[in-house]
């Protein structure tokens, strides 16, 4: 639910959801999903704003919708924006932007999630059912 504490957080693609290996998709990057979900939950707008474009840019939506994450607008300020480029910036409408280009490189999943609600997730935020062996921020 979006309340008075609620973000448009703007999220690249590349080198923050999944490994970078553009234009190929990389593997998740540990957290990605879980991290997305629960900005969501907590009543966050997740716009994906990427360099991808045409088919490149299906595929990274796509993947996203396949991992349950549906985008409140992707490489716009709000779904539906028509842009138009002699009246408009490329520059998006967001309060925060997750990216692997900022300075000091990408910080991970637990501490933008700590960065943006000011709490630390539990346990039961990051479900046991990744496969994958979990190191750094969550331990379980």
């Amino acid at each position: 639910m979006i309340g008075e504490n609620s973000k448009i957080i703007a999220i690249d693609f590349d080198g923050t959801v999944v490994e970078d290996k553009y234009p190929k998709i990389g593997k998740p990057m540990i957290f990605a999903f879980e991290t997305l979900k629960r900005l969501e939950s907590d009543g966050h707008r997740l716009v994906l704003w990427t360099y991808r474009h045409g088919s490149r840019l299906r595929e990274a939506v796509d993947f996203c919708a396949d991992n349950g994450i549906e985008f409140y607008a992707v490489n716009s300020s709000f779904s539906g924006e028509e842009y138009d480029l002699k009246t408009q910036s490329r520059k998006i409408n967001a309060d925060i932007f997750v990216d692997d280009r900022n300075v000091g490189g990408f910080i991970g999943w637990g501490e933008v999630y700590q960065k943006i609600s000011g709490n630390t997730p539990s346990n039961e935020d990051y479900p046991k059912s990744n496969k994958r062996k979990k190191k750094g921020f969550f331990k379980f």
